[in-house]
């Protein structure tokens, strides 16, 4: 019970609605269930049938009054309502395994209802759900699904494909097009935000979400495609792009060493948000091409705490964990608290805000802005974060961000010692050749520049052991008017 007088914290109300969630979750999770094998069993005019049809409208729309949206995600062995995990216990066993495993046979990874999902639309899903899943084994039985529901008019109740259901023939570019969705996705996501804050409005924290469950669902999948599209660094949506940026490299970093899905989920939201104060600066000061005056450092000093008040302002800020808020406020502290905001007593920085601030740091340098118009080369950015303790680095953190991206990140430009040039695709998994990364060829020795190349181990040897290629030197893709994206993309 609340004592009187006792004002709910953030945590209070994260904890409100995740017990909510769980009791509402297993509540639409049984009446799901009821429905579809009731479905399955007795033509649509039964009287059961029609029963658990209403059950399920009632269900939905007793949690849609409150949250505004309904969504139901499918990872691994886990069933996740509005990012709620939901508990398996003996009582919900049969329900769990049944709707999990429909969803499993048509692919689908996520369905979202929104305010509108009326009777007639979850009659019309579940029945085209169970008609996909009965028809023989096909490779597209989600494509398929997605199209019937679009012909069917279901314009409130949405599904998206299983990371597993994206398999096919072509792998490869099947993952590199989710990777590219996924980042689309997010950027667009972030801009709506910061321009909805900054222009005063409500920002839709649900949509933050979604996108970084993406990015840790693909990061977790396709660790390289969506660390190769950080190399867009999108120099008139900078802004945007760095806050999707330091998320992937974030999660990445989170998941090289060992932080759990729950975890990077938490850390994905802390590094999407880090600089969401800078929404609450003037954008003559953002993006002023020169040096910041005294006052202008100050005001850009600011937006650490502007960002946590920020957080708290925005709808629905319960669903936001603490430590995002934290990430927010101490990115740029530096482990000796020589950084700002300057700390009034003595603190650790937390595990988020360390790897935060890493995969800020490198992104930032490593990207054209108004007042940098020449990125520094990557490689020289890590030199730097390793060997100035000045940076304010947790140089354990810069040691696994190193072993993840390599001594030559994904997109640095190197001249081999066959005079050909080429891109850095991922860097090499055996540390022992942290040197030799996997590289994309995408000139003859000539120096003509060709698209797409080819990819090439730099590890790779002749009968006698001599290595067929090595780096001379990193070298800027400006100079021979290459655009690094564009082979990423």
């Amino acid at each position: 019970m609340t004592e009187p007088g006792h004002r709910p914290s953030v945590v209070d109300s994260i904890q409100t609605t995740d017990a909510y969630i769980r009791g509402a979750g297993r509540g639409f999770l049984v009446a799901l269930y009821t429905a579809l094998r009731s479905l399955k069993l007795y033509p649509l005019e039964n009287a059961q049938v029609q029963k658990s049809l209403d059950d399920l409208t009632a269900t939905v729309q007793g949690i849609l009054d409150r949250e505004q949206e309904i969504e139901l995600r499918v990872t691994g062995e886990f069933i996740f309502v509005n990012q709620t995990r939901l508990r398996l216990d003996l009582d919900n066993y049969a329900s769990f395994s049944h709707v999990l495993n429909i969803l499993r046979s048509v692919g689908v990874g996520l369905v979202r209802a929104e305010v509108g999902a009326d009777r007639r639309e979850w009659t019309t899903f579940l029945s085209l759900m169970l008609s996909t899943a009965s028809r023989e084994e096909t490779a597209n039985r989600f494509f398929e699904l997605a199209n019937r529901m679009r012909d069917a008019g279901l314009t409130h109740v949405a599904v998206e494909p299983a990371v597993e259901a994206e398999a096919s023939d072509d792998e490869e570019e099947r993952q590199k097009e989710q990777s590219k969705r996924t980042y689309q996705r997010s950027v667009a996501v972030t801009k709506e935000v910061i321009n909805s804050v900054r222009m005063g409005r409500t920002a839709s924290v649900k949509k933050v979400k979604r996108a970084v469950q993406a990015i840790v669902d693909q990061v977790l999948s396709d660790e390289t495609s969506l660390i190769g599209l950080t190399t867009l660094r999108d120099y008139d949506d900078y802004t945007f792009t760095h806050s999707v940026n330091v998320c992937i490299f974030s999660v990445a970093l989170g998941r090289k060493i060992g932080l759990g899905k729950l975890q990077l989920y938490d850390l994905g939201m802390a590094a999407l948000f880090h600089d969401v104060g800078k929404s609450r600066v003037p954008l003559e000061v953002l993006n002023k091409d020169g040096s910041l005056t005294e006052e202008e450092w100050r005001i850009m000093q600011a937006h650490p705490w502007l960002g946590v008040l920020t957080l708290f302002g925005l709808r629905g800020y319960g669903e936001i964990p603490y430590r995002s808020m934290i990430g927010a406020y101490e990115h740029h502290m530096k482990v000796d608290l020589t950084g700002y905001p300057k700390s009034i007593r003595p603190r650790m920085v937390s595990i988020f805000s360390r790897i935060i601030a890493v995969a800020d740091g490198f992104d930032a340098a490593t990207s054209r802005r108004a007042y940098q118009t020449v990125p520094i080369q990557p490689d020289a950015v890590l030199k730097e974060m390793w060997e100035n303790p000045k940076r304010g680095y947790d140089p354990a953190l810069v040691k696994a961000f190193i072993n993840l991206i390599g001594i030559y990140p994904v997109g640095t430009m190197v001249i081999l010692d066959t005079y050909e040039l080429a891109l850095v695709a991922s860097a090499n998994p055996n540390l022992e050749m942290v040197h030799r990364p996997m590289v994309r060829i995408i000139s003859d020795p000539a120096g003509s520049i060709s698209y797409p190349g080819y990819v090439a181990d730099l590890a790779e040897q002749d009968g006698s052991g001599t290595y067929l290629r090595s780096i001379i030197k990193v070298t800027n893709p400006d100079k021979y008017g290459v655009r690094v994206a564009d082979y990423f993309v």
